[in-house]
């Protein structure tokens, strides 16, 4: 059987789906709703068919150069992984948008962003790629919009924004790419910069293919959309957004540093870099947050950074980079899981309140064991708790660190570098755990100090039993996936090392061995001491009735959306847009205007004899009338054919 085919399909089944659900909508709702789920699931099923497959198809002519799909291990891995999360929150919707207005639009555009956001993982070459990021980013547009309030709108404009001027800085990069290789496939792009000795000018052109995608992933600086348009998306799309949207920009970063700057230390150093710059930054705003969706937002921020922080560790590793390779898959796999069962668990909460303020959902969740045993599923497994399947990628990344920092050493080079990354990689851990604690302790543990708050009104089941049976199977796979590792992570690690370019681990990790386990108690550590000693102490405070309440303490200067993007794109570009324009007009104005007089002899200002108004004129002596004129053009054709009848002449 030609596996081949499924690829398109999977691509553009889900677009005709969401043609259809939308028909179907608008006489049937809940055939629509049914219909939306059974596309999803279909879609599932044909991924899973190509576990183990290697498959590829082409569609020659598209738009020159055609569209190129390929089904290697790791491109299948992300196509299941995107299908399952899709069909999951799909089925969430049901119940979390009954009350909703405009659900048509948001099952038209929920079906066409994952056949988009599928020909991203799936495609072949990076011109592939870059069509159906774009189409990813307009369908998905709409999701993060879909509420129509002010902050939607405006966090729904940056998300648009962002995407729009990554994605033309990337375009401008693949178009330099093109002119360098001749083509953009992207094995073939590969083995020409692996043949280039040179390689600054390739180091250029892959940092402006970087910035699409970093935008898309949220990597610093241009993560600002992210912590504004997860809150205000409905919370089936967030989850979409922090679980596949963040990690199609992954994808390519991963085409980058695996493909085209594959054991490549510089660009790892690079990658690095931004990487634990994004993983901090999420994690202290996270601390700093008192919203649900906004923490969780946050924390998708920090933990994207982790995941480049991998990437990068391959680059430095070169060929030893087994430990980073698998770390980085893993914890792509794990924050995706992770996020889907936080994120649903957050939409249970706004579902029955409509707010996401901790202190007016303040123990709302303190006599409901079902929700409360699946939001801590997630908090351990985000935090990195033993047995728990964050826990296991975080130790392949922390140790990759520990390994090239033993290189190093034995290299006779200095480590300190090296070791400040540890250590902020174990610090951004042990935030990681205080701000799930707040979250946590906030809904679940304390008790409100408001009877009037809606938090107190429990009347009635607070979500359906489909509901709760989507939320159990999630939250139950993340301590599976940590408890035997060796059964489960280890095997999708091993799909996706051909294409990183690793060859697997030199020796066995033992992850509950106490080398690896001291790493993860010393997050713990650090975690307990910013709960109780700074968030406990610093972020609350009484108020006028004596009761202790959440504030926020983050600094309203701190914002590089408002203080330099919305400025410089909004006021100071157009400005100076505007000012360049007048003077390349005035500049125009001013030549053409010298070349009427001193060429053209058409000067307004002055009298013109009536002969002079030609360049050539023949006139009559006798009434001294023009009796033929010829403008500039038409003389100088005439002086170019006299010349060229001379010249042949001379020569014949």
């Amino acid at each position: 059987m030609d596996f081949g085919i499924i690829l398109p399909l999977l691509v553009f089944f889900p677009m005709v789906g969401a043609i259809l659900v939308y028909l179907i909508g608008r006489k049937n709702k809940e055939a629509r709703n049914n219909l939306a789920c059974v596309v999803t699931f279909l879609v599932l099923l044909g991924a899973v068919l190509l576990f183990g497959k290697h498959a590829s198809f082409t569609i020659p002519g598209f738009c020159g150069l055609g569209l190129h799909f390929d089904g290697d291990e790791l491109r299948v891995v992300m196509a299941i992984l995107t299908s399952f999360i899709w069909f999951m929150t799909t089925v969430f919707s049901k119940e979390y948008f009954a009350l909703y207005r405009n659900r048509n639009r948001y099952y038209f555009f929920l079906l066409m962003t994952l056949g988009a956001t599928l020909g991203v993982f799936l495609s072949a070459d990076l011109y592939t790629t870059f069509i159906f990021f774009e189409i990813m980013s307009f369908t998905s547009f709409v999701l993060v919009i879909h509420d129509e309030s002010e902050a939607a709108i405006r966090a729904a404009h940056t998300y648009l924004g962002i995407a729009v001027i990554g994605g033309l800085i990337t375009l401008t990069g693949l178009f330099m790419m093109y002119h360098m290789a001749g083509t953009l496939n992207i094995d073939a792009l590969a083995e020409f910069v692996a043949s280039q000795e040179e390689k600054k000018a390739i180091y250029a052109v892959g940092v402006l293919i970087l910035v699409g995608f970093g935008a898309k992933a949220g990597l610093f600086p241009l993560h600002v959309w992210l912590p504004e348009a997860h809150p205000v998306a409905p919370a089936p799309a967030s989850a979409l957004l922090s679980c596949i949207l963040t990690k199609s920009g992954v994808y390519g970063m991963l085409v980058l540093s695996c493909k085209l700057f594959l054991h490549d230390a510089n660009w790892g150093n690079l990658i690095l870099i931004l990487g634990v710059i994004t993983m901090v930054l999420g994690a202290v705003l996270a601390v700093f947050s008192i919203d649900l969706k906004r923490t969780l937002a946050c924390s998708s921020l920090s933990q994207i950074g982790f995941i480049a922080v991998a990437i990068g560790m391959q680059g430095l590793l070169g060929s030893h980079n087994a430990l980073a390779a698998g770390g980085t898959i893993l914890h792509l796999v794990n924050h995706s899981l992770l996020k889907l069962v936080l994120f649903m668990s957050a939409g249970v909460v706004y579902m029955n309140l409509h707010r996401l303020h901790l202190n007016e959902i303040r123990g709302w969740g303190k006599d409901k064991p079902l929700l409360k045993f699946v939001f801590l599923m997630g908090v351990l497994g985000i935090t990195g708790i033993p047995f728990w399947n964050g826990y296991i990628s975080k130790t392949l990344i922390h140790e990759s660190i520990v390994e090239y920092i033993e290189i190093l050493h034995h290299a006779g080079q200095a480590t300190t570098y090296m070791q400040t990354v540890e250590w902020l990689f174990l610090f951004s851990g042990g935030l990681t755990l205080a701000y799930m604690t707040k979250i946590f302790v906030a809904v679940f543990v304390e008790t409100n100090p408001y009877p009037g708050n809606a938090a107190h009104h429990n009347e009635g089941p607070y979500m359906n039993r489909l509901s709760a049976i989507i939320l159990v199977v999630c939250a139950v796979i993340l301590p599976l996936l940590g408890a035997l590792p060796q059964f489960t992570g280890e095997k999708i690690a091993e799909a996706s090392y051909h294409f990183m370019g690793a060859h697997g681990p030199e020796h066995a990790v033992h992850y509950f061995a106490w080398v690896n386990l001291k790493g993860a108690v010393l997050s713990v550590v650090i975690g307990a001491l910013v709960y109780f000693l700074f968030i406990r102490k610093v972020l609350m405070e009484k108020d006028d009735n004596g009761n202790m309440v959440y504030v926020d303490r983050w600094p309203k200067g701190l914002n590089l959306e408002n203080k330099i993007y919305r400025p410089v794109l909004l006021s100071f570009l157009p400005f100076a847009g505007s000012l360049l324009a007048r003077f390349v007009s005035t500049l125009t104005d001013g030549f053409v205007a010298v070349l009427r007089m001193l060429v053209f002899n058409d000067d307004s200002g002055r009298v013109v004899p009536p002969e002079d108004r030609y360049f050539s004129a023949y006139t009559d002596f006798d009434d001294k009338k023009v009796v033929y004129g010829e403008g500039f053009a038409k003389s100088l054709l005439m002086i170019g054919v006299g010349l060229a009848v001379a010249m042949l002449y001379i020569l014949l």
